[in-house]
């Protein structure tokens, strides 16, 4: 039997850009992960499949798996064999009591490891325009608790920080605002130092407020600034508004709903995460790729079609499976319906003969129309229910056209649809690049009301389906993933 290990990870305070390398390695490896409240979805997705997920999440006042539960895991499952990962906020070696969840493995001879992270005591300030220690403004910084066990009062040394003319930083703090500036100010601390609070550092949602210490906790009631915040208190505050550069992206504020193939690339997922965005991933739909031969009188001449990358990807397995390769393809002229498409076929040694300039298939049978002569044979390569306008204009122009369905669509429900709609109550747009991602969002919420929603599609037969469904549908000028991504930084630039 395999022997357990427990390994304490660090996952930080934000995304999984500040994760460390050992932390992402000791995830994948693990066989069950203990992980706490304040680690984020985008990290929890990095956890295996196969990997069991135990949530142990807890906040101030509400301790569903007590401390001493939570240790106890920590062995039941290392005794089983398993790597058990306990995953973190933060660093657990500040304030993450992490030595506590230690203590047990040791008196019980448990393998343990100990991957430290980056602790939201100077993230959260570096992603706010704080730095803790500066040239002439901050020659130390000192982290401290804001918060007691129970009901405890606070047991701060106020009169020893005060004279330390360091950064004060404060975690776990934002209950006890007032009692914190009100100790130091009875310590000595001048009134007018500048003070600051942070509210989700690091993490899209990110919010400020930067004052003095008199005036810290009333301006931070005005914003309803509420936990996980880090509070700083020292001169080196004032460099926010000089050093900010988080929310000063150009999507930040902005919550967008993005739908996309449950086996697509996240790449517009990252590039409007990069631009500010709080970005929601929602696989709304799963390809499945039929088999069986390519028919014969495909290869023998006219115009092969692809519409989708996953339609080249099934097309060429299914001729692979054949025993054939591109090279069975020297009869044919092929047409691709935009670049990503064709990049596609690149990967397979197929260079496409045609791409028309606006990627939709209008604009692909204009193409085809000026390229064929009546009879020609045209085969739709793609997925089982396709562009009828396609086949349409084609048939109507008097071109042979046939199909070969290569994978049929299957729509995925919501997984957490209260979320959803709660992210639209609050001012969520949403991002789609099919017909069919409309129409499985919209099946998964029945009877919402999305008439205030701002959809942006990737091309117009998307953009029919969101305004079909009650969206407000604004189209890409380029039917591409970058394309959608220029309009909708061009919308919030514009409003």
């Amino acid at each position: 039997m395999k022997k357990g290990k427990i390994i304490l990870v660090g996952a930080g305070p934000g995304g999984k850009g500040l994760l460390t390398l050992r932390g992402l390695e000791a995830l994948e490896g693990a066989d069950t992960v203990v992980y706490d409240r304040l680690v984020s979805e985008e990290i929890l997705s990095l956890i295996p499949s196969a990997a069991e997920r135990i949530d142990v999440g807890k906040t101030s006042g509400s301790h569903p798996v007590p401390q001493s539960r939570i240790n106890e895991i920590l062995v039941e499952k290392a005794r089983e064999g398993r790597t058990v990962v306990r995953l973190k906020g933060g660093d657990p070696f500040v304030f993450g009591r992490g030595g506590e969840e230690l203590d047990l493995p040791a008196q019980e001879g448990i393998p343990f490891e100990v991957v430290p992270g980056v602790t939201s005591a100077v993230a959260a300030l570096s992603y706010a325009g704080i730095p803790v220690t500066n040239r002439g403004m901050a020659s130390s910084f000192h982290v401290v608790t804001g918060h007691q066990k129970g009901d405890s009062p606070l047991s701060i040394p106020f009169e020893a920080l005060a004279g330390t003319g360091g950064t004060l930083v404060f975690l776990m703090g934002v209950g006890s605002l007032g009692e914190l500036t009100r100790g130091l100010m009875a310590a000595g601390m001048d009134p007018e130092t500048p003070a600051a609070a942070v509210e989700n550092g690091a993490r899209p949602s990110q919010r400020k407020v930067v004052s003095t210490l008199a005036q810290l906790k009333e301006d931070a009631d005005k914003i309803a600034l509420h936990s996980p915040a880090v509070i700083a208190v020292g001169k080196v505050c004032t460099l926010s508004n000089r050093y900010d550069w988080w929310e000063k992206r150009p999507l930040h504020g902005r919550t967008i709903l993005v739908g996309r193939s449950a086996s697509a690339s996240p790449k517009v997922l990252d590039q409007l995460t990069a631009l500010g965005a709080e970005v929601v991933d929602l696989p709304l739909i799963r390809t499945e790729p039929f088999s069986g031969p390519i028919p014969s009188e495909a290869l023998e001449g006219g115009w092969l079609t692809f519409s989708s990358k996953v339609g080249v990807q099934s097309f060429f397995t299914r001729l692979m499976d054949m025993g054939l390769d591109a090279r069975a393809l020297g009869k044919v002229k092929i047409a691709a319906v935009g670049e990503a498409t064709a990049l596609r076929l690149r990967e397979y040694g197929v260079i496409a003969d045609l791409v028309p300039q606006q990627f939709d298939g209008v604009h692909l049978a204009g193409a085809l129309l000026d390229r064929t002569e009546p009879f020609d044979l045209v085969t739709l390569c793609g997925a089982a229910v396709g562009s009828e306008e396609l086949e349409a204009t084609l048939t109507a122009a008097g071109r042979t056209v046939r199909r070969i369905p290569l994978y049929r669509t299957v729509p995925l429900p919501l997984r957490e649809p209260e979320l959803v709609e709660k992210s639209l109550r609050a001012g969520a747009c949403v991002a789609f690049t099919s017909g069919s991602m409309v129409r499985s969002f919209a099946a998964s919420l029945p009877g919402a009301d999305f008439g205030g929603v701002t959809a942006f599609c990737i091309g117009a037969k998307t953009a029919a389906a969101a305004e079909e469904a009650g969206f407000i549908p604004v189209v890409a000028d380029q039917g591409t993933f970058d394309g959608l991504v220029e309009k909708i930084l061009g919308f919030f630039g514009e409003s």
